[in-house]
């Protein structure tokens, strides 16, 4: 009878223990149940004729200057009708102050999470943790404190806020709540993501920050994550895994992209030269740990025995094994950093235009957006209908320290069709060149200038 006692006990706690370990994992998901982009009003729009005035009014450019800001503006991927912060347009830049900067912030986190609380039809009171994730400004009380205090949230609600984290903090975010939610049980979670552009415009001549200029533009997300089971038919995509790499341990890669000032106390981004092999390395490192989880064996024993095959061989000059990504992924939500940081990434994992397409769309409409960037990449993949239930998208950050982090979603749902900010544009995409004709036609004549630096376009041109 002991001995019986003493078996029925050992199985009961058994059972418990599998159920335990069950509902453990099964509260461990990360649902995403919806996004919303930010996208400006039309009067912040940075066309030819708008960029062209910025120009003119800084009077610390010459014609070097201006020879490379037009090879660059025709170059970069950068359309039409993305937009600038109000300072700029209003040609105030040389004075930014906090409230005009707090309230840039405030439309664009106020702005989505407006729409991302309807749409879903969660509270804010619902909300158990919070991310904000704007790099490069800051305010007492913080800004996680301002969305607290605008929605009335509760007063246990679960508080980060990431600065300085720049183009890769979205990822880094979801990263971060995916390990809360190991702890939170039957949790919601919302995380924004933007850049505070009205006190960080370069307003100097030196070329190496004069870029950041050029590519970056207005633009954020709000995101809507749970890891409630009884949500999952509700949910757009379920995070399959995140993999995370900072290389700021090496000084190249430390320095490559960093926030100075120049000789003349202009503060800005620079970008070093040594920022593509920052780049390179940090996608290499961080694919080392990514793909072994995520491609299929048999793409990986293929790849092994291929590249075994190729270093055996005297004849090593021909094209270097590569492992095919489309054998684990169906789409790539790439970082829209830039035209050259496309057509790199492209390269390296053997992509065709078709699946460039969606980054470099988002590019052309809204610029660089920072870390928000990969959700407009996303949401043009939504509007033009591609995503199927299933489906696994490989989302590809890259930012400042250097990082590469990137996140593996599967869709949910066949549904996926929301037009969200693409909604009176889509229809025009994708274009067939992304270049900027328009700003090349009205300005091509400034290649003919003679070297006068520190003199103004209008001056020289008469």
């Amino acid at each position: 009878m002991d001995l019986f006692m003493a078996i029925s006990l050992l199985f009961l706690c058994f059972i418990f223990f599998i159920y335990n370990s069950y509902l453990q994992k099964r509260n461990q998901n990360c649902y995403l149940l919806g996004y919303e982009c930010y996208k400006a009003s039309d009067d912040l729009k940075l066309d030819t004729e708008t960029c062209g005035k910025l120009i003119l009014r800084n009077k610390n450019l010459g014609s070097d200057q201006y020879k490379f800001l037009l090879r660059t503006m025709v170059n970069a991927g950068i359309g039409e009708e993305t937009y600038g912060p109000r300072n700029v347009i209003d040609g105030t830049e040389e004075t930014p102050n906090l409230s005009g900067s707090l309230s840039e912030v405030d439309d664009i986190v106020f702005g989505t999470l407006d729409k991302l609380f309807d749409n879903n039809g969660v509270s804010p009171s619902e909300i158990d943790i919070l991310v904000i994730t704007i790099s490069m400004i800051t305010s007492v009380p913080s800004l996680p404190a301002r969305v607290i205090n605008r929605y009335k949230m509760r007063d246990d609600v679960k508080v980060f806020n990431l600065s300085g984290m720049g183009c890769s903090a979205s990822v880094i975010a979801v990263d971060l709540v995916h390990h809360l939610f190991k702890t939170y049980m039957n949790s919601f979670a919302v995380i924004v993501s933007s850049e505070s552009l009205i006190p960080n415009w370069y307003r100097g001549n030196e070329r190496s920050m004069m870029l950041p200029n050029i590519l970056f533009r207005l633009g954020g997300c709000s995101l809507l994550l749970t890891n409630k089971s009884s949500m999952k038919h509700k949910s757009l995509m379920k995070l399959k895994l995140s993999v995370r790499f900072h290389g700021g341990a090496s000084d190249e890669a430390y320095q490559s992209c960093t926030r100075v000032e120049d000789s003349h106390g202009y503060c800005g981004f620079s970008l070093s030269k040594s920022l593509p092999q920052a780049a390179a390395k940090a996608v290499t490192m961080n694919f080392r740990v990514l793909l072994p989880k995520t491609l299929p064996l048999r793409e990986l024993v293929r790849y092994a025995t291929v590249s075994f095959v190729h270093s055996k061989t005297n004849n090593n000059k021909g094209k270097t094994p590569s492992l095919n990504m489309k054998s684990g992924f169906q789409h790539f939500c790439i970082h829209p950093g830039g035209r050259a940081v496309i057509d790199a990434m492209g390269r390296s994992l053997g992509l065709n235009e078709y699946d460039l397409e969606p980054t470099r769309m988002a590019l052309h409409r809204f610029g660089n957006t920072s870390a928000a960037g990969i959700w407009y990449v996303l949401s043009y993949m939504e509007a033009k209908k591609r995503l199927k239930k299933g489906d696994r998208i490989l989302m590809i950050n890259l930012g400042a320290g250097f990082k590469c982090n990137n996140c593996v979603w599967e869709v949910m749902k066949d549904a996926m069709d929301d037009v969200n900010v693409w909604k009176d544009c889509i229809s025009r995409y994708p274009v067939k060149s992304t270049a900027n004709t328009s700003f090349l036609e009205k300005y091509s004549w400034v290649n003919e200038l003679e070297p006068q630096p520190n003199r103004k376009i209008e001056k020289i041109k008469n």
